[in-house]
Formats: C-alpha cells, sequence, structure tokens
C-alpha cells in the first residue's frame, strides 16, 4: 500500500498543477501513467484520474466560497443576486458539455486516449494560445468581469468546453481560449473557467464512480486510501497554484503556456517514436 500511496501522492500533485492551468491534467496524468502506474487495473487508473478532480473542485469552491454561497445574513440582496447570476451562467455554460460529452465521453476515452492524440493536442492548442495573444495584444477586453458575461457569451465558453474531451486538450485551456476569442478579459476567462469546474467535474467524477460500483462492485480499503490521498493533495496543490496563476495573468498573458504545451507536445511525439511511451 505504500507504494501505491507515494504514486497517488505523485499523480496528485501533478493533476493539482495541471488542472487549473491551460496544459491538459489529462495530458499530463496519461503521459506520467507510462512511468507510475497506480494499479494494474486500467478501470480503476481511470477512475482515480478522474475522482482526484474532487481536491482541486474543494480547492475552487474554498477559495471562491464568498462568491458562490448565496446564503447567510451577512449578505445584501444584491450580493445574493449576483450569486445566483453567477450560478444561472454556469448552469447555461455547462449545458454543451453535460449534452455532447455525456455521449461521447466513453468512446473518447476507448479511441482517443493515446500519446499521439495528447501531443497532438497539446500542439495544436498551444499555437491557438499564442495566436489569439497576438491577435488581442493591442485589442480592450469587450468584458472584464464575469458580472458581465452574458448568457450567449457563456453559451459559447460552454461549447469551447467541449473541445476538452479530447485528451490534451485542457477543460480550462478550452474555456480561457474561448473566452479571449470572443473577447473575455484574462482574469474573467480563468475565474468563469474555475466556476464551469465545479458542475462539470463533479458530474463527471460521480458518473465515473458510479460506472465503476455497477462494473466491478466496491472499492478495496486500499483503492479508498488512494482514491483520498490523491485527493487531498491535489485540492493542496490547486489551491496554491490558483492563486498563482491570478497573480500571474495580472501581468502577464497565456503565451508562456502556448509553448509549454508545443515543446511538451513534440517531446511526447520523439518519446512516442522511439517507443518509450506507448
Amino acid at each position: 500500500m505504500i507504494f501505491g500511496i507515494l504514486k497517488a501522492v505523485i499523480l496528485g500533485i501533478v493533476e493539482g498543477i495541471t488542472e487549473f492551468l491551460p496544459i491538459s491534467s489529462t495530458g499530463h496524468l496519461i503521459i506520467i501513467d507510462q512511468f507510475v502506474k497506480i494499479s494494474p487495473s486500467h478501470a480503476f487508473t481511470t477512475t482515480f484520474e478522474y475522482v482526484i478532480q474532487l481536491g482541486a473542485i474543494i480547492a475552487v469552491v474554498l477559495l471562491y466560497w464568498r462568491r458562490l454561497w448565496p446564503f447567510g445574513n451577512d449578505k445584501t440582496e444584491k450580493q445574493r443576486f449576483n450569486i445566483w447570476s453567477t450560478w444561472v451562467k454556469v448552469v447555461v455554460g455547462v449545458i454543451p458539455s453535460v449534452v455532447i460529452g455525456f455521449l461521447l465521453n466513453n468512446w473518447m476515452d476507448q479511441h482517443l486516449t493515446n500519446y499521439l492524440v495528447v501531443s497532438i493536442a497539446l500542439i495544436v492548442y498551444g499555437i491557438a494560445f499564442i495566436f489569439i495573444e497576438n491577435y488581442q495584444k493591442n485589442r480592450k477586453p469587450r468584458v472584464r468581469s464575469v458580472s458581465h458575461l452574458t448568457l450567449a457569451d457563456v453559451l459559447k465558453i460552454g461549447f469551447f468546453q467541449v473541445l476538452s474531451i479530447v485528451p490534451g486538450t485542457s477543460r480550462s485551456g478550452a474555456t480561457i481560449l474561448g473566452g479571449l476569442t470572443i473577447g473575455v478579459s484574462r482574469e474573467a476567462a480563468a475565474e468563469f473557467s474555475f466556476f464551469l469546474s465545479i458542475p462539470t467535474m463533479l458530474g463527471v467524477s460521480v458518473l465515473k464512480i458510479g460506472a465503476y460500483l455497477h462494473d466491478y462492485g466496491m472499492f478495496s480499503f486500499e483503492q479508498i486510501v488512494i482514491l483520498l490521498v490523491g485527493m487531498l493533495v491535489s485540492f493542496l496543490v490547486a489551491y496554491v497554484v490558483i492563486k498563482w496563476l491570478l497573480k500571474f495573468i495580472e501581468t502577464h498573458d497565456f503565451k508562456a503556456f502556448g509553448w509549454y504545451r508545443i515543446i511538451l507536445g513534440a517531446l511526447v511525439i520523439l518519446m512516442g517514436a522511439l517507443g518509450i511511451i506507448k
């Protein structure tokens, strides 16, 4: 079990770092799984990679609690209205993923979870980030805060999020890129990406747990410990990373992440060609 816990810590760190940065957590986990296998069971490994995202969700909820929790005597009517308005936008934004993602998610897992797809997605969206940042360089954002997003805006961003069902794309990367494309500021695009992650990742995690329990029965004690450790580490790391990212984009654009994706994608292709990963 000790080795299983150590592997859960490693993968939890990777998930916590990559989930909210636009560099693809799933892509990184697929690559790292070639070297650090959490379990010989592919079904449990897949479930683990989704379930540890719950830790990252908790980090978002904790950091944005006052902006997401509408109840309590310390809230004014205007504050409650703004919070409920945010949740309406989140629900509208998540609809495309619920409909399209639910239909295609399992097919994607079975057919596109390989290093070649991951590397291509890393490179393509890396180029897209550099292009959109250069294109928007001298343009002022049309939307500077989540409160100013329209329902049409969030629906468009929601369709961009659907792209993330392809491994290597990045859920946060797709939604942030969507926001930038329609004229949303970096800060607002990142924050709305965080908010969208709550129902999206929670829903997928619950579905994966349900599917595993239906097909394989209850988790063993060791598997439960591994899942909890992975979630805890993911939570702690994601909490720090979210705060860092918001500070970083106050003075920087997303091009550095674009270059990182391109370099990583090229490295993955090279490793695949050499037979290091499959």
